[in-house]
Formats: structure tokens, C-alpha cells, sequence
């Protein structure tokens, strides 16, 4: 989810769902430990619970990043080890860390001694290449949770690390959601989350018959809405009526306040786009607040605009 968790749509996920484990995209220990680390890990209270996502393949390094990330309030570290871009594999992380599950036990091992009271959990795939076979992942899983790891989310694709693009990644290697639930079946005491495909609450509660939790990535971006229902069918809370109105008025405080600290309104108005996704006015809503024109030194009228437009009736003839 690079270029795309970050703490602006993390902030309008949260007006969504109050109770779901949100992930900032993955950060590599280089721009933590010799860049801006506001800039990289700057979040409001609000977004908790919260994991940083870290890329990275140092166990000295990772376990420095792991111990800021505690310092600053997060509530978990999540080591990525199922990123098959090219870009991330020429730092020698990423997917390609599936392949040395010996320096991943050592990553998770250093991280898990540099912090107290947070988890240090990874995200990897099921397979790298050609590799097919079950025994793979499994005894990938069995020796990284030897150095401690209790929580493993699974992206239930191989990773193709030369020939397809990350978008192609995702959508040409075949979902092999058994092989998850064989993890569950073989590492009970593990904590084993599920990810990759999952569109629709329906499929979320049958693949809770078989694992511990679901990650949902491009859909709660692209469809931010289903997250509304996430708190009363997952996590017991109590129904709450909620439009999509009543999320963008909880989210206009946070807003205005980024406007008048100086952030362009284009920062944030690019992640809340699929607010109405099916719904009538939905394509106005799109092109409104991804306009560059309207969207140059806008502040929240515009999105009062492009809500609008949303709530105009079709005439009848």
C-alpha cells in the first residue's frame, strides 16, 4: 500500500471503523534512521491502534526502528516480507527475505528485544517464483515464529519477484486460501491473519471460521465505506446509523486544521474519492476533488460542492 496508508487516509479510515488495526504503508529503516522522521511516522492519537509497517533487512537497523516506533506511540511493528517490487528487492527486502527465513528469525529476534510492550508480527506471501508447494510457507512460518513472532498475516499469492509488476502481482498468481488455513491447522497457537482478494464482509466471516483475523487492503481504499459496518459485525459494538455524510462531517475538524497548517487540500481529498463509490453522483464526487484546477488553493467548500452534487435527485421525465 505504498503512497496510499499513509496518515491522511489513515484519519478517514479511523471516522469509519473505531475498532479495525490500521497499517501506515511500508517505511524502509533508512529514510526512519536518516531521514525526516516526522515526516515518515507522524500520526494523530486518533489513528490507534496503529502498526508501522517497516521494509528492511538489517536486524540492527530494524531493531532501532522498532524501539522509535514503540517510543512514539505505535502499537505494533509489522516486518514486510511479501512486497515483490523490483525497486524494494534491490534493498534486499520485500518478498525476496522469504527466500532467507534464517535472517528473517534474526530480524524478528532483534526487534522483539529492542521493545517491551508492543508485537512484532510479519506479513509475507505463500511462495516465491515457482515454489508451489505447501511445505514452503510452513516451515518458513515454523522458523520465524522460533524467534519469537506470534502473528503472521498471509498473502495468499506466491510472489513473482522477476516478470510482473506489483499490480500484476497481485492479480495473476492464483489465491491459495487453503494453504492459510493449513497454517492455522498446523500452528494453533499462532495468530494467523488472512489477506489478498477479500472484497466483502461475507467472505471475511467465512474465512473467520478458519483464521484468527482478515486483512482487507485495496478494497477499504477504493470502497472506504464498507468499513462503516466493520465495528458492529466483527467487533460486537452496537449499531450505528451512519451516512456517508456523517463520516465526512466527523472528518472535517481534522481537515480544516491540515488546511490551515498549510497542507493542500489535494492531499487529502485523493484518498476519500471512493467515498460513493455506487452511489448517484459518485462519478461527479471523483472528478470534483481530483480536478487540479478546482482542487489549487480549494478549501473545504469544494468538498461541500462535489457532496452536493451527490445528493441532487435525478429529474423525473
Amino acid at each position: 500500500m505504498l503512497d496510499w496508508t499513509d496518515r491522511y487516509y489513515r484519519h478517514f479510515a479511523r471516522m469509519l471503523s473505531t475498532h479495525a488495526w490500521l497499517y501506515t504503508e511500508m517505511i524502509n529503516t533508512g529514510a526512519i534512521l536518516h531521514g525526516d522522521k516526522m515526516r515518515h511516522l507522524r500520526f494523530d492519537g486518533v489513528e490507534n491502534p496503529l502498526a508501522l509497517q517497516l521494509g528492511g533487512s538489517d536486524p540492527a537497523d530494524l531493531a532501532r526502528c522498532a524501539k522509535i516506533a514503540e517510543d512514539w506511540g505505535y502499537d505494533e511493528v509489522n516486518l514486510n516480507v511479501g512486497c515483490p517490487s523490483e525497486r524494494v528487492q534491490s534493498g534486499s527486502f520485500g518478498a525476496c527475505l522469504m527466500a532467507e527465513p534464517q535472517l528473517v528469525a534474526e530480524c524478528v529476534k532483534g526487534m522483539r528485544d529492542a521493545v517491551k510492550d508492543i508485537d512484532i508480527t510479519v506479513k509475507h506471501r505463500i511462495g516465491i517464483d515457482d515454489v508451489e508447494h505447501y511445505d514452503y510457507v510452513r516451515d518458513f512460518v515454523g522458523h520465524v515464529s522460533e524467534a519469537g513472532c506470534q502473528t503472521f498475516i498471509v498473502h495468499a499469492r506466491n510472489a513473482i519477484l522477476k516478470g510482473l509488476s506489483p499490480k500484476e502481482n497481485r492479480e495473476i498468481p492464483p489465491l491459495k486460501y487453503d494453504y492459510v488455513y493449513q497454517l492455522k491447522r498446523d500452528f494453533p497457537n499462532l495468530e494467523i491473519i488472512i489477506n489478498g482478494g477479500i472484497t466483502d464482509h461475507a467472505e471475511t466471516a467465512e474465512h473467520l471460521k478458519h483464521v484468527d483475523g482478515v486483512m482487507i487492503g485495496r478494497e477499504a481504499y477504493q470502497n472506504p465505506f464498507t468499513l462503516a459496518e466493520v465495528d458492529t459485525l466483527f467487533y460486537g459494538a452496537a449499531p450505528v446509523e451512519r451516512s456517508r455524510e456523517d463520516v465526512m462531517a466527523a472528518l472535517r475538524p481534522f481537515i480544516e486544521a491540515e488546511l490551515k497548517s498549510g497542507t493542500p487540500l489535494r492531499f487529502i481529498a485523493r484518498h476519500i474519492l471512493g467515498l460513493y463509490q455506487g452511489q448517484f453522483g459518485a462519478r461527479q464526487w471523483r472528478r470534483m476533488l481530483s480536478d487540479a484546477k478546482l482542487l489549487k488553493d480549494a478549501d473545504y467548500s469544494l468538498i461541500e460542492a462535489a457532496m452536493a452534487q451527490t445528493q441532487r435527485q435525478p429529474t423525473e421525465a
